[in-house]
């Protein structure tokens, strides 16, 4: 006699609470990497000007590092 266990979902399947968490980890995800950029922004924006120039950097540079889209 075979049993058939329906109590699994299938293989790859997601499921509605799994979609939720991946969503609020996105938002998350979002928010940290906001705050990321802010914290750095501010950090570069509060040296002078001297001081960017001995890390190798420009005031018009700062928006771009931050970002991280910025590479030498």
């Amino acid at each position: 006699m075979a049993a058939l266990d329906t109590t699994r979902s299938a293989y790859g399947s997601t499921s509605a609470v799994s979609r939720i968490f991946s969503f609020f980890g996105a938002v998350f995800g979002a928010i940290e990497a906001w705050q990321d950029t802010r914290m750095t922004r501010k950090a570069l924006s509060d040296l002078t000007d001297h001081e960017l120039a001995d890390i190798g950097l420009l005031r018009g540079d700062i928006d771009l590092v931050a970002q991280s889209h910025f590479v030498r």
